[in-house]
């Protein structure tokens, strides 16, 4: 059987009464179809109570990325600027699934926003707007560039740490990627350990390094290119072969339950 992989949800509204929907990116249900190799599982923004409820079933998690950032009192920062978006159920769901997630050793992969979440729910802070910021690179959606080439095109090089499990699968000490986010880690959470960075020093890859299982995190977004890119899509395959993994103990402890 095929693992079950849950995908974090935002909260968005939609249609003419701006009704609010619980939602996830295609692209990340088709990279759970395809190179993961599993059932995607789309996870509501529904509160602290899912952790709970949902893990014991899941075989993995995917972290999505969002337009929406972290609300900065989970890290004790400054208000975001005025017309930053937020959303507040989803920290509410994700902040404590990610850290029953690292308890149990549920596999876990968290893509920008994702890793952000992973940073604070651990101890970390976040920098705002990386491009406000002395010396600093900015990181953001370039606004005179059409959708598609800014979400597969190369923005900036991340230089891998050795021995890595990124760098392994990578080949390189440094690869390309693409590079859409104000937000980024201030102060690394103790539980973090940095594995990729920026030509101006931002943290562009983290695992957590006491974890029982798979738990990284990376800034940019491999699920926008892994069909053509093939750095990208080998990320996916190593997470998806965690997840089966994850889910073969699992079978196996519930039958001798």
């Amino acid at each position: 059987m095929r693992p079950l992989i849950g995908i974090s949800c935002c909260v968005k509204a939609f249609g003419v009464f701006n009704t609010p929907n619980h939602a996830a990116s295609d692209s990340y249900v088709r990279v759970v179809l395809g190179p993961v190799g599993g059932i995607p599982v789309l996870l509501p923004a529904a509160g602290e109570a899912l952790a709970p409820e949902i893990l014991p079933r899941l075989d993995g998690l995917i972290l999505t990325g969002s337009r929406s950032n972290v609300w900065p009192g989970h890290y004790d920062g400054p208000d975001h600027a005025e017309g930053t978006p937020e959303d507040p159920r989803r920290d509410s769901t994700t902040l404590p699934l990610i850290r029953a997630a690292i308890q149990l050793g549920v596999p876990l992969l968290a893509i920008c926003r994702g890793m952000q979440e992973l940073n604070v729910a651990l101890g970390g802070s976040l920098d705002q707007r990386i491009q406000d910021l002395p010396s600093r690179m900015d990181h953001s959606t370039p606004s005179d560039q059409p959708i598609p080439a800014v979400r597969t095109g190369k923005a900036h090089g991340v230089r891998l740490a050795p021995e890595g499990m990124l760098h392994e699968l990578a080949g390189a000490a440094i690869v390309p990627v693409n590079s859409l986010h104000n937000q980024g880690v201030q102060r690394l959470a103790p539980r973090l350990e940095a594995m990729g960075w920026a030509p101006d020093g931002t943290v562009e890859a983290v695992k957590v390094r006491d974890a029982r299982g798979y738990a990284w995190g990376v800034q940019w977004h491999p699920e926008y290119d892994w069909e053509s890119d093939a750095f990208s899509r080998r990320i996916f395959e190593r997470f998806g072969e965690a997840c089966m993994a994850w889910s073969q103990t699992r079978y196996a402890r519930q039958a001798a339950e």
